[in-house]
């Protein structure tokens, strides 16, 4: 009889980061507020947790946050006018956000690592599997990856991790699996994780990518993981006791992405996201592709 894992409804999305890298943009707004086209790039990444059937979502955030939680809460005096001037179209799109998901919100207090932002989460997500994603990657709604990992969590437990194959100059940059393949050509075993390492020691060239379904036994572990690189709690490194020993939380997968996916948290590749998507617009698509040949014809 093939055993049961519970169901998945939570998702933590850690939001509490500085982003740098987008100064002085990002000196009074959010990094995760930035606009990818006309929606923030944290809408898409709640629309991808909801897609996937988890209609409850944690922010884990920190100071200067708060324009976050005004997002996705209701804007009474925007929605009135837009309602006096008969604007509808409008009106739906500034109320889709707060219509999308339960929303929930913890701080993280000090920037100790991603594995210290996934443990404040412990007491909303309680004994259930969830999921995380991480703001920084935006993966295509037509590439349901998301989906994949839970039904994969659902029919072996554990946890599961979104891997993707990245040139071998690229692997220092990520966290990096060692794997083991399984009957299903997207899908692989994890026997070992490593942050961000030199090249010529890297096992694989298979990186770990923003999106994880994790066993709450992640939190037990994470509360004794020592600091790691950058002397930060790393969610790879509790991973890695896990891949080693199935008993203390169960097996580690990994769904190799093939699919499309937006790096946000690198300026070149946000800009990238933001021509590919406006492209792909029925709205904003046919004149701006138009614009650009030009554009780009003059600059040959």
């Amino acid at each position: 009889m093939t055993e049961s894992y519970p169901k998945i409804s939570k998702a933590v999305i850690p939001a509490a980061g500085l982003g740098t890298r987008f100064l002085p943009a990002t000196k009074a707004t959010p990094k995760e507020m930035l606009p990818v086209v006309d929606k923030p790039a944290i809408q898409y990444v709640v629309e991808e947790a909801v897609s996937a059937g988890l209609d409850d979502v944690l922010m884990v955030t920190g100071r200067n946050k708060r324009p976050l939680e005004d997002h996705f809460d209701r804007n009474y005096e925007l929605e009135s006018a837009l309602v006096k001037k008969g604007d509808e179209q409008r009106l739906a799109r500034v109320r889709e956000s707060s219509d999308l998901a339960t929303m929930h919100y913890v701080r993280q207090g000090d920037p100790k690592g991603l594995g210290h932002a996934v443990l404040c989460a412990a007491p909303h997500v309680g004994h259930e599997p969830f999921a995380v994603l991480l703001g920084d990657d935006l993966i295509d709604p037509r590439d349901p990856l998301l989906q994949r990992m839970i039904d994969i969590q659902e029919q072996h437990g554990g946890s599961v991790v979104a891997l993707m194959e990245v040139a071998p100059e690229q692997i220092h940059l990520y966290g990096c699996a060692a794997i083991e393949t399984t009957g299903e050509s997207d899908v692989v075993r994890v026997t070992g994780l490593v942050e961000k390492p030199d090249p010529a020691d890297a096992p694989s060239h298979y990186a770990i990518i923003g999106r994880y379904v994790l066993d709450p036994r992640i939190f037990e572990v994470l509360r004794r993981t020592e600091p790691g690189r950058g002397g930060e709690i790393q969610l790879t490194d509790a991973l890695q006791q896990l891949a080693q020993d199935e008993k203390v939380g169960g097996p580690v997968h990994g769904v190799v992405f093939t699919g499309r996916r937006y790096d946000t948290g690198d300026r070149g590749d946000y800009l990238r996201a933001i021509v590919r998507l406006a492209c792909e617009r029925e709205d904003l698509g046919p004149d701006f592709r138009t614009w650009l040949r030009t554009y780009v014809a003059e600059e040959m």
